[in-house]
């Protein structure tokens, strides 16, 4: 039985209290109430600004010994890339993560790019040094445009052993397929909901606000029971986080997972309702 490992991505959002956490839960105790819940977490605050040692240290006590960590790399490298300061930016980046990397609790630095960021001769060359700079350090990148789902770029990540994100979002015109490509001995799975009529609007919040039906996420855990004949790890992260949604549908792919005998039966559910009480 492989390592699979389902958690969401961030945590601290105040409307989770009622939904997910406990009615009166302080923000500084999300966390602890979160490691009671999943194996892993992905942080997005890294994204808007650039992390700190001192604060990952305290993360890592704050969550306790058994909580793991993916962390999305500084929008200074992604979305905002300066050709003369990015190394300055990376380096910054990889002292400020060294906490989580000498505790064993480090999954992966994501590079999530932005649809913007297209396949051209620059960028590829970009990402080839980002990837070099970062070696060493596990890794996952994602697109956001279609134009990087291409036999090429799959070869270069599997030469890396980089993990191409596998990702649920909506079918439309220039965002990737669906494509459960597995490139390194971890697969990385972001589920973003198939909310098509806010994906290009400015609310990011009404963009992720999207419950997955009980008949797609038995469709994911297909793909999960799929990938598990490639990868000997798989990180799967739901981003669909308002109101709570994101943690209801990675509860009942855990169960579905367990009940397909891929996934062990551990962690505790939200109790009284919780996320099962949520809105559709």
């Amino acid at each position: 039985m492989i390592d699979i490992l389902i958690g969401t991505s961030g945590y601290s959002y105040k409307e989770w209290v009622g939904p997910v956490y406990p009615e009166g839960t302080k923000q500084k105790d999300y966390l602890a109430c979160y490691a009671g819940l999943f194996p892993t977490v992905e942080l997005n605050f890294s994204y808007y600004r650039m992390p700190d040692a001192q604060n990952l240290a305290k993360m890592l006590l704050d969550a306790g010994p058994g909580l793991t960590f993916s962390i999305k790399a500084h929008r200074s490298l992604t979305h905002e890339v300066d050709s003369g300061q990015w190394e300055a930016e990376a380096k910054t980046y990889i002292k400020a993560i060294e906490p989580m990397l000498e505790a064993g609790r480090l999954e992966a630095v994501l590079f999530q790019f932005p649809y913007s960021f297209h396949y051209t001769t620059e960028n590829r060359r970009y990402l080839g040094e980002l990837l070099d700079y970062f070696k060493g350090i596990p890794s996952a990148v994602e697109f956001r445009g279609a134009d990087w789902c291409i036999g090429k770029v799959i070869d270069g990540m599997k030469s890396r052993g980089v993990p191409l994100v596998s990702l649920d979002m909506p079918d439309l015109k220039g965002l990737p397929p669906t494509m459960d490509v597995v490139t390194a001995p971890v697969a990385y799975i972001r589920l973003h909901g198939r909310n098509k009529e806010a994906w290009w609007g400015k609310d990011e919040h009404a963009r992720y606000d999207y419950l997955y039906t009980d008949s797609e996420v038995e469709a994911i855990a297909g793909r999960i029971e799929r990938v598990t004949e490639q990868a000997q790890r798989i990180l799967v992260y739901f981003n669909n986080h308002p109101f709570g949604k994101a943690v209801r549908n990675a509860q009942t792919l855990r169960k579905l997972l367990i009940k397909l005998g891929i996934l062990k039966a551990e962690g505790k559910e939200v109790q009284d309702g919780g996320a099962d009480s949520l809105p559709s």
